[in-house]
């Protein structure tokens, strides 16, 4: 890969996921100073998963955020377009029904599942409010859309020092704990690059989803926005 890639190729997108899937999970551990864990701990939590719970996990990658679903009886489908994380994911819950798939032409018919969900991957769609939509048509009405990704420090003196890391210390470290730094590059980059919380709100409303809401999580590094598909 010569470097990042903004504009969000898919076939780029999917080979530079490829080549960090077997060290992905343990690099973004360290990437996110241990708070991974805690961010997919309070998706979870927002969720409330329950038997029966039918929930589309999009860009799943290796099943990290679908596992905790299906251990709590939901039916989680989790559904990605790189095949390299897919392939890791089934070695490792190979209990999960990892499906291949785009965010932009889910192979699903309408109003299939009780709650969409995608953590840390609308940033990379190439084209977010078609993939908003998309989840939309496949949400049954009265259903919910829960989406966990990257957004932007509420208190600005933070924000500027954690855009100093993300620009600086991040490529630093995984120039030493991953196969593919250049992956990390656009990853910071891409978060640079991604609307603020009360912007991604609007662009989940102009999709046709309401009562769109956000929470943010270690002081607004990442946010969970939920809305629902009107009945």
């Amino acid at each position: 890969m010569a470097g990042p890639n903004l504009n969000k190729v898919p076939f780029d997108i999917a080979k530079m996921f490829d080549g960090v899937a077997r060290r992905y999970d343990i690099v973004n551990d360290i990437l996110s100073l241990g708070q991974t864990k805690a961010w997919r701990g309070a998706v979870t939590g927002s969720i409330e998963p329950k038997p029966g719970m039918l929930i589309l996990d999009l860009a799943a990658g290796t099943g990290s955020s679908t596992a905790p679903l299906v251990a709590a009886g939901a039916v989680a489908i989790p559904l990605d377009f790189s095949l390299g994380m897919l392939k890791v994911g089934r070695k490792r819950h190979p209990n999960l029904p990892f499906m291949a798939g785009d965010a932009l032409a889910l192979p699903f018919k309408e109003n299939c599942f009780d709650l969409t969900t995608i953590s840390f991957g609308l940033r990379n769609v190439a084209d977010p409010k078609a993939a908003l939509i998309e989840a939309l048509r496949v949400t049954a009405p009265g259903g919910s859309l829960l989406v966990c990704e990257f957004s932007h420090p509420t208190f600005a003196p933070f924000r500027a020092l954690y855009l100093k890391y993300l620009m600086r210390a991040l490529p630093a470290i995984a120039s030493r704990t991953s196969s593919n730094p250049e992956a990390y590059i656009y990853l910071a980059e891409s978060i640079q690059a991604w609307p603020d919380q009360s912007a991604l709100a609007a662009q989940i409303s102009a999709a046709g989803w309401s009562q769109a809401s956000w929470q943010n999580l270690s002081f607004g590094i990442v946010a969970i926005h939920r809305a629902r598909k009107p009945k």
